[in-house]
C-alpha cells in the first residue's frame, strides 16, 4: 500500500488496531500495523505495536526483529528515546493484561521488557511477583531476584515505587521464605524506607512472614535474622523484640533470647506487657537449663504481676493481648507443687481471657451459643457422635505418640472423627501423615477464626483439646466455644477456661479432693487416663565403654527437658548417687550445654558428689533409638514437681525400674498413675526421704531390679496401661455419657 491508497487517517489506523487487540484478533491488528508501517515508515510507534501483536501471536523472534529494525536506524540519543517508547507500549499492555488476570501473557511481555531494558527496576519487581504467582521457572525467578538485589544495593534508586517494592517483598516471603536470597532482599530494602509510614508497612509485611518461618516452617534461626533487620529501623520496637526473644530461644541461642527478653521488659510500661515480657525471660532461663535460681526469682515476680492483673480485671483487651495472656502461667507446675494456689490463679486468668474474648469475638460467641441451645432443646442422640480433635501436636510429638492409639482403635460405626490440625500446613513427617489418614475430615489452619467457623460448620458434638494452654490459638478457639461439649485430655493440665466442660483424669492422676480447685468437671476414667499398645524400639547407639563407665557400675538416668530440672530434686538425685558405690548419673535432655553442666556440677559439689560420676549425653534424632538407649540404665530417676509422661511410659515399656516422687498436682502424679496401671508400686515415693530411699535401694539391690523388670515385662499382656483398645472403649463410653448429660440439661 502507498500513501495515495490510504483512505483512513493515522488516528483511525490506531483506533481500529486497538479494537482488534481488545477483541483478541492479533493477526488483523498486525495486518493494520504492517499497512501503517508501509504508509508511515518514520512513525516508530507502529513498529512497537506491530512487534507487540506478533509477540501476542507467539512469534517472539519476529517481534524482536521488527523492533530491532526500527532501532538500528537511529543515533544513540534517539535509540535511548525509542527504547523508552517501546517499554512504555509494552508496559501499558502488561498492566492491562494484569488487570484481566491474564498473568501468563503479562509475564511474557515483561520478559521482553527485561531483554530490552535489563535494569528497569519496576519491570523486574513485577516480573518476580508474576513468576512467584505462576510458579513457573524457579531458577529464572531466583536469577531475577538476585539481579534486583544487586540493583537495590548498588544504585540506591530514587523514585522507586515503594508500594510495588513491598508487594514484591511479600511475594518472595510467601514463595521462598527460607532461601538465602530472601534475607539479602530484606536487608537491601531497608535503605528505601524513608519515613515512619513506610517503616510500618515494612514491619507489617515482615512480622507475619517471620512468624510463619519460625512456627510453620520451623526455622527460628532464619526468623531471628530477619528480626534483626527489623530492629535496624527501631531498636526499641517491643513487638519485634518480643518475637525475636522467642525466635532466639527456639533456635538454641539462649543468651540472646534471655538478653532480648530482659531488654523488652525494660521498655514496656503497661502491666499486661510486663506480664508477657517477664514470661519471655522465664522461658529463656528455663530453656537454657542452668539458671534455676534466677528463673525462680522471675517466676515469683511473675506471680505478683498476674495477681495485680487479675485484680484489675481489664475488659478491653484486644485479641493479641489475650493470646499472650492465655498461657502466661504455663511455668508454675515446674517450680512448685501447689495446685490449690496455682489452679486458682490459672482459673482466674483463664476466666479473664474468656471474658475479653467474648467481647472482641461477640458475634462468633453468640452464634455458637444459640446453636448449642437449639441442639440441646432438640435432645437428639445422633447415630454417630462427631468428635473433633484439636491440636498442633498430632505429629512426631509426645502428644502424637500417645494419642495415636485412641485414633487407631476408635469405633467408626459409632463415631465420626474430625481433625483440626494447627500449624501443620506443610508438615510431611510420617506420624502426621498417619493422623491425616485416621480422621474422616481433615482441616488445617493456624487462624482461630477459621478453625471456629469450620467447627461450627461441621456441627461437632464434642471437641477434644489436646494442647491445653500450650498454644494460644487453641485457647482462643476453646474460649469462643464452637462445640457444645469441650474436653481437655492428655495435655499440660486443665486450661481453666470456662468454655471447657471436662478434664479427663483417672483414680490416681488427681487426688480425691482435686475438684475443689478445678473449674472443669473432672471426668475420671475407671483405670487410666492414658494407655498405649507399646512403642517402636530401634537399635541403641549408646554403650558403657563409649562413656568410660565400668561394666559392673550402676547407672542412673534422667532424660527430661530443661524445664523439669528442678534444683531441689537434683539435690535428692545427687544424694542417691553419693550413697550408692560405683554409681554414675546420665543426664539427657535439651538445654544449653554449658549452663546445664555448670548447674549439675555445682549441685554435685555442694552435695559432696564427684563430678566425674556425671555424664551428659546428647539427644538423638530418632525416637526409637532414644528408647533403645534407655536400656543402658539400671534405674531411671524421675523429675519432680513435674514428672515425666512419655518418658515414663517409655521407661516402663523398656522394663526399667523407675523412682518417682508423687505430689498433689496433675504434673506430679503422671508417673504414679502409670506405674499403678502397670502393676508396679516399687519406686513410688510420697516424700523426699522416700525418693532417696527408693533410689538407693534399687541401686544396691540387683535382685529387686530384676524382679521389677520381670513384672513390667509380664504386665505387657495384662496391665491397663498397655491395653489401648480397652482404654479407647472407656473414652468412647465417656463421650456418649457426656452427650447424654448434655441433652438431659445436666
Amino acid at each position: 500500500m502507498n500513501t495515495k491508497s490510504s483512505l483512513i487517517t493515522c488516528q483511525q489506523w490506531q483506533q481500529q488496531a486497538e479494537q482488534y487487540l481488545l477483541q483478541g484478533d492479533y493477526s488483523q491488528a498486525a495486518r493494520l500495523y504492517e499497512l501503517a508501517v508501509d504508509a508511515k515508515p518514520d512513525i516508530k510507534s507502529y513498529y512497537w505495536h506491530l512487534g507487540l501483536m506478533l509477540l501476542l501471536q507467539g512469534q517472539q523472534v519476529e517481534a524482536q526483529t521488527t523492533w530491532f529494525m526500527a532501532l538500528m536506524e537511529g543515533e544513540p540519543e534517539e535509540v535511548e528515546l525509542w527504547n523508552a517508547e517501546l517499554v512504555e507500549v509494552l508496559s501499558t499492555e502488561a498492566q492491562r493484561r494484569k488487570e484481566l488476570a491474564d498473568y501468563a501473557t503479562t509475564q511474557i511481555i515483561r520478559q521482553q521488557i527485561k531483554e530490552i531494558c535489563p535494569t528497569n527496576i519496576s519491570n523486574l519487581l513485577h516480573l518476580i511477583i508474576l513468576t512467584n504467582k505462576l510458579e513457573t521457572d524457579a531458577e529464572e525467578g531466583l536469577s531475577t531476584l538476585l539481579e534486583v538485589i544487586e540493583i537495590l544495593r548498588e544504585e540506591e534508586l530514587s523514585g522507586i515505587d515503594f508500594e510495588l517494592l513491598m508487594q514484591m517483598l511479600q511475594s518472595v516471603l510467601d514463595s521462598v521464605p527460607l532461601h538465602p536470597y530472601t534475607q539479602e532482599l530484606v536487608e537491601a530494602c531497608l535503605v528505601y524506607i524513608q519515613n515512619n509510614s513506610q517503616a510500618l508497612t515494612f514491619l507489617g509485611v515482615m512480622l507475619p512472614a517471620m512468624i510463619n518461618i519460625a512456627y510453620i516452617q520451623l526455622q527460628p534461626a532464619i526468623a531471628a535474622r530477619l528480626g534483626e533487620f527489623c530492629l535496624r529501623l527501631d531498636a526499641k520496637n517491643t513487638e519485634i523484640l518480643r518475637h525475636l526473644a522467642t525466635f532466639y530461644q527456639n533456635a538454641g541461642e539462649h543468651d540472646k533470647g534471655i538478653g532480648t527478653g530482659k531488654f523488652c521488659y525494660s521498655l514496656v510500661k503497661e502491666l499486661i506487657d510486663k506480664v508477657w515480657a517477664n514470661q519471655l525471660i522465664i522461658r529463656g532461663l528455663m530453656n537454657a537449663g542452668g539458671y534455676w535460681e534466677e528463673a525462680r526469682s522471675f517466676f515469683l515476680q511473675h506471680e505478683s504481676l498476674l495477681r495485680s492483673l487479675i485484680e484489675q480485671q481489664p475488659t478491653n483487651l484486644c485479641s493479641v493481648k489475650v493470646s499472650q495472656l492465655f498461657n502466661s502461667y504455663f511455668f508454675a507446675p515446674y517450680f512448685r507443687d501447689n495446685p490449690r494456689t496455682d489452679r486458682l490463679i490459672q482459673n482466674q486468668l483463664a476466666k479473664l481471657c474468656q471474658a475479653n474474648t467474648e467481647v472482641y469475638a461477640q458475634g462468633d460467641v453468640e452464634k455458637c451459643r444459640q446453636r448449642h441451645q437449639q441442639r440441646q432443646q432438640l435432645g437428639v442422640v445422633p447415630k454417630k457422635l462427631k468428635i473433633g480433635y484439636l491440636s498442633y501436636c498430632l505429629k512426631g510429638h509426645s502428644v502424637g505418640w500417645l494419642s495415636r492409639w485412641l485414633f487407631q482403635h476408635h469405633d467408626r460405626d459409632r463415631f465420626e472423627l474430625y481433625g483440626y490440625f494447627i500449624n501443620n500446613q506443610k508438615t510431611s513427617e510420617p506420624l502426621h501423615k498417619w493422623f491425616l489418614a485416621q480422621v474422616d475430615q481433615v482441616h488445617k489452619s493456624s487462624n482461630s477464626d477459621e478453625i471456629v467457623e469450620q467447627i461450627y460448620k461441621d456441627e461437632i458434638d464434642i471437641l477434644v483439646d489436646l494442647d491445653s494452654i500450650t498454644l494460644d490459638v487453641t485457647c482462643e478457639v476453646l474460649a469462643i466455644k464452637p462445640a457444645p461439649i469441650q474436653v481437655t485430655w492428655l495435655a499440660w493440665d486443665a486450661t481453666g477456661i470456662p468454655g471447657v466442660d471436662y478434664f479427663i483424669a483417672d483414680p490416681y492422676v488427681l487426688p480425691n479432693k482435686a475438684q475443689e480447685y478445678y473449674s472443669e468437671k473432672i471426668w475420671r476414667l475407671p483405670q487410666t487416663y492414658i494407655a498405649v499398645d507399646g512403642f517402636e524400639v530401634g537399635v541403641p547407639n549408646l554403650r558403657r565403654d563409649q562413656l568410660n563407665i565400668p561394666n559392673d557400675a550402676i547407672i542412673y538416668l534422667s532424660a527430661q527437658k530443661s524445664y523439669k530440672r528442678n534444683a531441689d530434686t537434683v539435690r535428692l538425685q545427687m544424694r542417691i548417687i553419693k550413697e550408692v558405690p560405683n554409681s554414675y548419673f546420665l543426664i539427657k535432655g535439651t538445654a544449653e550445654e554449658e549452663s546445664l553442666k555448670n548447674f549439675f556440677n555445682q549441685i554435685a559439689e555442694e552435695e559432696g558428689v564427684d563430678c566425674s560420676k556425671l555424664r551428659f549425653i546428647p539427644d538423638v534424632p530418632s525416637e526409637s533409638v532414644h528408647r533403645a538407649n534407655l536400656g543402658i540404665a539400671d534405674v531411671v530417676l524421675d523429675t519432680y514437681p513435674y514428672n515425666g509422661a512419655t518418658t515414663t511410659l517409655e521407661t516402663l515399656w523398656m522394663c526399667i525400674p523407675l523412682v518417682t516422687r508423687v505430689g498433689e498436682q496433675f504434673a506430679a502424679r503422671n508417673s504414679y498413675t502409670m506405674m499403678m496401671n502397670a502393676g508396679i508400686t516399687e519406686g513410688i515415693a510420697w516424700t523426699d526421704e522416700e525418693y532417696i530411699e527408693w533410689g538407693v535401694r534399687l541401686g544396691k539391690d540387683e535382685a529387686l531390679r530384676q524382679q521389677i523388670a520381670w513384672k513390667l515385662k509380664a504386665s505387657r499382656q495384662t496391665a491397663p496401661l498397655w491395653n489401648a483398645k480397652q482404654f479407647t472403649r472407656e473414652m468412647e463410653k465417656a463421650y456418649e455419657q457426656m452427650w447424654q448429660r448434655y441433652i438431659d440439661g445436666r
